[in-house]
């Protein structure tokens, strides 16, 4: 277990409460068999607090995020239109039918828009649209300068982009903090990046959410959440904005060299990142109190 990097940066005077939520949150991140690194915040109960928040970890499928920003930048400032319908060629981008990717499924040349493909890169996950869009939005390279101008320093795509051999060995498809990735979502929902349209469009988006396993299962289904989830092999990372009858806060937790590979509803590191959501529901929101139904399938 890797040590612990702590920033713990409250608005107010120190509770009882807060260092309550400290101290159990330390404790999941000190028991990890891996390396896991979690940030909180929270502006109407004046919390912040980050473990490893700095630190860079793999994004897996977080990355589409970003890919959807860029994507939705260029419909800002006028040069694409989400509803514009492309011709899809899944054998194009040069990777293999898998799993829940649906795109992989279409015939050669099927009509689909691009609003449909951003659906399915955000709700579905589905890689064969990310991979797509990726082009679409001008390339890795293209959606790491929006990052950098936007004051996003080390959140960065590295698969298919010129020059990141290197960190695609070491982190996969993209690279981000904990810190940096809550930061994108509140950034979308406090409409600093576009204007109110776009940043409706955007966060709608990452409302309609497909996989409700992990960190969404631990918050009342009644309460909206925008999130974005993503798992590889040794790592499991989710990024959780919960619009909260008081307030809205917003999670990030990640993990890395995870010692347990297996694909499952007990992996450790979605333990983790469902111990972690349920905690910060049950700091934020003492009143509303929420025990989640037995499992039913896996994920």
């Amino acid at each position: 277990m890797a040590g612990l990097m702590i920033i713990l940066l409250l608005c107010s005077s120190s509770s009882p409460g807060k260092t309550s939520l400290q101290s159990d949150l330390n404790e999941m991140v000190s028991k990890f068999d891996g390396r896991a690194g979690i940030y909180v915040y929270c502006p109407a109960k004046k919390v912040e607090i980050g473990i490893n928040a700095d630190t860079l970890f793999p994004t897996a499928s977080m990355i589409k995020v970003p890919i959807l920003c860029t994507l939705w930048d260029q419909v800002a400032s006028g040069t694409l239109n989400p509803d514009t319908v492309v011709r899809f060629y899944p054998d194009s981008i040069g990777y293999p039918w898998k799993g829940e990717d649906a795109l992989g499924r279409f015939s050669p040349g099927e009509d689909i828009s691009l609003r449909r493909l951003m659906s399915h890169m955000i709700t579905f996950s589905d890689n064969h649209a990310s991979l797509y869009l990726q082009d679409l939005a001008g390339s890795g390279n293209r959606v790491n300068r929006w990052l950098e101008q936007n004051g996003f320093e080390h959140t960065r795509v590295n698969s298919r982009t010129e020059g990141r051999t290197a960190d695609y060995t070491r982190y996969g498809w993209g690279q981000t903090t904990p810190r940096e990735m809550a930061s994108l979502l509140w950034s979308i929902r406090m409409e600093k990046l576009y204007p109110p349209a776009v940043s409706e469009a955007i966060y709608r988006h990452l409302t309609c959410i497909y996989w409700i396993g992990v960190a969404l299962s631990q918050i009342p289904p009644t309460v909206q959440t925008a999130s974005k989830y993503g798992a590889v092999d040794r790592s499991k990372s989710e990024v959780v904005l919960v619009n909260a009858p008081h307030g809205d806060y917003v999670f990030c937790v990640i993990t890395k060299n995870q010692k347990d590979t297996i694909w499952s509803y007990n992996n450790e590191g979605y333990r983790l990142i469902r111990s972690v959501s349920a905690r910060l529901w049950k700091y934020f929101e003492p009143g509303m109190p929420y025990t989640p139904p037995a499992v039913i399938g896996n994920l």
